[in-house]
């Protein structure tokens, strides 16, 4: 009789917890890895300039993808349009108001995603999911903008410019949205894309325990600098509804890795 791996027992457990004890879990996992992290790291600044290198390796992975396999499938348009519109502000504000390593970061995968959106749309047309790709930009993109108008920072910076910062923090936190719709429409997932996605899943949750971590260690003072009202709340909450948005599908990922399966199959319903 074949035995089993440890890593199957573990995920086999995990499956059959009902949704409460899969939260718990996931909120512990969490916590540990903030615990860790918050041991490791030194300066915790580093952790913001490490989710942006992620997310710049995640975008190489879809230059290769594009440039070798010569495909586009399972990859949404609409989240690469999303991704360049808030790196764009981004970097304007970046240029504007600080103009530091974020801006040459925010360059290069500004650049690079353009680049993927070019390819998508031109090159490489026949290959795009077009009717799979099927979320409302406009229902993310409106909300933001209004939303921005009304809770932004209150620096000392000209309004148009605070706005411009609220926009694409807001704009950030569910620009992977139409990705995932698309992944939960074709429910497999070929690998460089699901490399892609998972690199953008540990970006957000590097960017959120950079944030995190830098509330305990100024015992709240974070906040204050951040300003008043509701804005130090929705920074807080922005960044971590990045991660959480992602955690079900780096999950599968994690457990396909794990399982040696070059393809990711989501379960009905995930994302």
């Amino acid at each position: 009789m074949k035995t089993k791996s440890p890593i199957f027992a573990v995920t086999s457990w995990i499956r059959r917890q009902p949704p409460k004890m899969k939260v718990f879990l996931a909120v512990l996992s969490g916590i540990a890895a903030l615990l860790f992290l918050r041991m490791v790291v030194e300066d915790h600044n580093n952790l913001f300039v490490a989710s942006e290198v992620v997310h710049v390796l995640g975008t190489c992975v879809l230059t290769y993808k594009l440039t070798k396999e010569k495909t586009c499938a399972g990859l949404s348009l609409k989240s690469q349009e999303l991704t360049a519109m808030f790196l764009a502000v981004r970097l304007y504000c970046s240029v504007v108001m600080e103009y530091d390593i974020h801006t040459l970061l925010d360059t290069a995968t500004l650049v690079s995603t353009l680049w993927v959106i070019y390819m998508i749309r031109f090159q490489l047309r026949s290959t795009y999911m077009e009717d799979k790709d099927n979320f409302k930009i406009q229902y993310v993109v409106i909300p933001c903008a209004v939303l921005s108008l009304f809770i932004h920072p209150t620096t000392n910076h000209l309004l148009f410019n605070r706005i411009c910062w609220a926009f694409c923090v807001y704009l950030e936190a569910i620009s992977v949205l139409p990705q995932l719709r698309l992944m939960q429409n074709i429910q497999i997932i070929e690998p460089f894309t699901a490399h892609y996605v998972f690199a953008m899943g540990v970006a957000r949750f590097l960017t959120a325990a950079h944030w995190v971590i830098q509330l305990f260690d100024t015992r709240g003072r974070l906040l204050i600098a951040l300003g008043y009202g509701l804005w130090p709340c929705l920074v807080m909450l922005s960044e971590i509804v990045q991660t959480f948005i992602l955690a079900d599908f780096c999950y599968y990922y994690v457990k396909s890795i794990l399982g040696g399966q070059l393809v990711v199959r989501l379960p009905a319903g995930v994302v």
